[in-house]
């Protein structure tokens, strides 16, 4: 059995305590490609290669089984927060 969706949630959440997590399975089930949307206040001063880094480094042992890790957003708090607003102050096309 490969690298669940569960399996990446974990060891996120315990080594970056994120504030939002978005895990997707882009493999079909088989575990071998996901998709991430990460918010973590561990990334405040940190440049997003430096961020994309400890996303990796928080996978470790899974990456050894992972195929595909696309890293769709590494943000802070405040950047999620702006975004956030931004995307609800736009108006429906």
């Amino acid at each position: 059995m490969g690298v669940t969706k569960e399996d990446v949630e974990s060891s996120l959440t315990s080594v970056l305590n994120p504030s939002h997590l978005e895990v997707i399975d882009t493999s079909g089930g088989c575990g071998a490609s996901f998709s991430i949307e990460i918010v973590s206040e561990q990334f405040e001063g940190k440049r997003l290669l430096e961020r994309h880094r400890m996303v990796n480094a928080a996978l470790q042992e899974e990456m050894k089984q992972i195929h595909a890790l696309s890293i769709k957003k590494a943000l802070t708090p405040e950047q999620w927060k702006q975004q956030q607003e931004a995307e609800n102050s736009q108006p429906a096309a």
